[in-house]
């Protein structure tokens, strides 16, 4: 597999500049670590877009919470098929879908924006999702559910990591499906995932957010892939 870090550092930033130094890459054992801060919404992008590929990395959460989210959970995220301007969602992010980083909720899946995909799964709860008035139903993945359109779901099972310790992520696409995996456990599984016009959305840029609290990235690769892994064909 192919190591991002290859590409670049958060020394080559551009946009914002890195402001408050958020991101930072330090060596542990030889190998680089990205560090994040979370103190600024925000995220560091890739400059390729991407397609058909199989992304993982590890991640681990530091202690350090900000501002607004200082009373809530710990929250990062994978964003992949960025699509447009910086700062299209919440004046931050990209439109795209999204791999949740966040604690009790790895492998939670959030179109950003009105992208949109569909899934197995039940609804868990009617109530209102903050800032999405559009998704007002909220559905746990479940293989034995029912296939549905979905704005945002939660992952199923929980397999986080005891706190500080690294959580294995990685993320299977290929088409307009998507399968996302968090230490070793097939947590979500979406397909017929579009843009905001009910385009297939297929491609685009990898992001990793700051989004109020410290956590570090590490051993970050990405493989082509020339059709989705056949041990997945169960879950479609």
């Amino acid at each position: 597999m192919e190591k991002l870090w290859f590409h670049g550092d958060p020394a080559d930033a551009i946009g914002q500049k890195n402001l408050k130094d958020v991101f930072t890459i330090n060596n542990d054992s030889g190998e680089p670590v990205l560090n994040v801060t979370g103190e600024i919404y925000g995220g560091i992008s890739t400059k390729a877009h991407y397609q058909n590929y199989h992304l993982s990395l590890q991640v681990k959460w530091g202690d350090k919470k900000w501002e607004p989210r200082l009373n809530a959970l710990r929250d990062s995220g994978l964003l992949f098929h960025c699509q447009g301007e910086h700062g299209a969602f919440w004046r931050t992010w990209k439109l795209c879908h999204e791999y949740q980083i966040q604690e009790t909720d790895l492998g939670d899946y959030i179109p950003l924006g009105n992208d949109s995909g569909y899934l197995k799964g039940k609804i868990r709860s009617r109530d209102p999702i903050p800032n999405s008035a559009e998704h007002q139903q909220r559905s746990v993945y479940d293989p034995a559910g029912k296939l549905g359109y979905v704005g945002y779901a939660s992952a199923s099972p929980v397999v986080d990591k005891p706190h500080g310790e690294w959580n294995t992520l990685e993320l299977f696409t290929y088409g307009d499906r998507a399968v996302f995996v968090a230490n070793g456990e097939v947590v979500m599984v979406v397909q017929d995932m579009q843009d905001t016009k009910g385009n297939p959305l297929t491609s685009g840029q990898i992001q990793l957010q700051s989004e109020g609290a410290e956590l570090s990235f590490r051993d970050i690769k990405i493989k082509n892939l020339t059709q989705m892994p056949t041990k997945f064909s169960r879950y479609f």
